[in-house]
């Protein structure tokens, strides 16, 4: 049985004529669960891997389904798009297959290497504004100037329809699930996820996840001015407003769009990545940092978790990892204050291998300190193989050695 709002701009039969169309032309990406996720958080969890598309996120299906709409004419003048990521590729390549002039204009700050990406594809990049929305003008301005057809990153119905794709995939894959955990940004990819799976079964819930920083959905749709701003490594679903179109979908048919700090969203990347093996963006990872940060929602469910996308900076992947390994207390760093004279720091690096531990980094601070000038600070990084691990690391120093151990980081005493 399906059931559908007629008074919505999308419907399911328009989602369905965009996976017919774009069967073949895009990846129908795997849906499977995850029992190492399930077992760590209580709820049954099924992961969209979206990451594996061609360009690393969701954003080829609905850019697709919007140039493959366009008349003749329309093609022979060319797009125009405003993005400083996956939005701008997936228009850049599937413009660039379909032989239709793209232009993707992009902030100024935007990395070289997505600058890049989005040229290889055959598109024209044009550098405009310091924020996104000063793009956005300059996008506007080259459609009206020069005759574009602008392909908006989500309230555009046919980008809607190609998004709602991932819904039909999902349920057809696992069709017991009971709820499923959207990242929102401007509000593409759930309004169309969730015009399809709350047809197909009324019952479904439908979460969306922002970061505590750009919680626009969330003040949208409590009718409250949109008031956001700061650093997220969410980067992709840190938008300063949503759509009209999609507000009204999630009016509709989302039934709570959750909020989520930064460091879930970290936490949940590097799981990702150590647990299924697969790279999340920040973005990507916003579904399963939600079911951390908020675990009393789903424990016993049946859960869909769309990872909508794979492109992070490796320095910044880098960063993840290793700020990971401190909440575990896998990497742990201590201030010991000990005599200035030679074999001191003999016996406490053979303590710490004792333990089991090993030293990353080791430096004496004879200056900044409040010791005698008699005596030193020595600050130890010290790899450990568990938190368990590294408070046996820590009495040893502490009982064998007699040593005074200052934790500075890593999350033990």
């Amino acid at each position: 049985m399906t059931t559908e709002s007629p008074a919505l701009a999308v419907t399911l039969a328009d989602i369905k004529e965009a996976a017919q169309a774009l069967a073949g032309h895009i990846m129908e990406t795997p849906c499977v669960p995850s029992r190492t996720l399930s077992h760590l958080t209580g709820a049954e969890i099924w992961v969209k891997f979206e990451n594996l598309q061609f360009t690393a996120a969701f954003k080829e299906r609905g850019a697709l389904n919007k140039l493959r709409k366009l008349t003749t004419a329309e093609r022979a003048r060319g797009v125009v798009a405003m993005s400083a990521g996956n939005h701008a590729q997936g228009v850049a390549y599937h413009a660039g297959r379909l032989g239709i002039p793209a232009t993707i204009v992009m902030p100024e700050g935007t990395p070289f290497t997505k600058v890049e990406r989005t040229e290889e594809h055959g598109a024209r990049v044009v550098l405009k504004g310091a924020v996104l929305a000063e793009a956005a003008a300059e996008a506007e301005r080259l459609s009206q100037e020069e005759g574009l057809v602008f392909v908006h990153p989500y309230d555009d119905v046919d980008v809607i329809a190609g998004q709602g794709t991932i819904g039909l995939e999902m349920l057809m894959a696992a069709p017991h699930l009971d709820t499923l955990v959207v990242p929102v940004g401007g509000g593409g990819l759930i309004s169309g996820i969730a015009v399809a799976a709350k047809a197909l079964n009324p019952a479904i819930r439908i979460i969306g996840v922002e970061v505590e920083a750009y919680p626009a959905m969330v003040q949208a749709l409590k009718g409250e001015p949109i008031q956001v701003g700061g650093d997220t490594i969410a980067e992709g679903i840190a938008v300063k407003n949503v759509g009209a179109k999609t507000l009204e979908i999630c009016r509709a048919l989302v039934d709570q769009v959750v909020l989520v700090p930064d460091v879930a969203v970290e936490e949940a990347v590097a799981l990702f990545l150590n647990i299924e093996k697969t790279v999340a963006e920040g973005a990507g990872a916003a579904g399963l940092a939600a079911v951390l940060t908020h675990p009393q929602m789903f424990q016993g469910s049946k859960v869909g978790l769309v990872l909508c996308g794979g492109n992070i900076d490796s320095r910044l992947l880098a960063q993840v990892i290793m700020r990971q390994l401190v909440r575990e207390s896998r990497l742990i760093a201590v201030r010991i204050a000990i005599p200035d004279r030679p074999g001191v720091l003999a016996r406490i690096t053979g303590l710490v291998g004792e333990a089991g531990g090993n030293i990353i980094e080791a430096s004496h601070q004879r200056l900044f300190t409040t010791t005698t000038v008699k005596a030193t600070d020595i600050d130890l990084t010290i790899e450990c193989r568990s938190k368990r691990h590294a408070e046996r690391v820590l009495e040893t120093l502490r009982t064998r050695g007699g040593l005074q151990v200052q934790v500075l980081a890593g999350g033990v005493e």
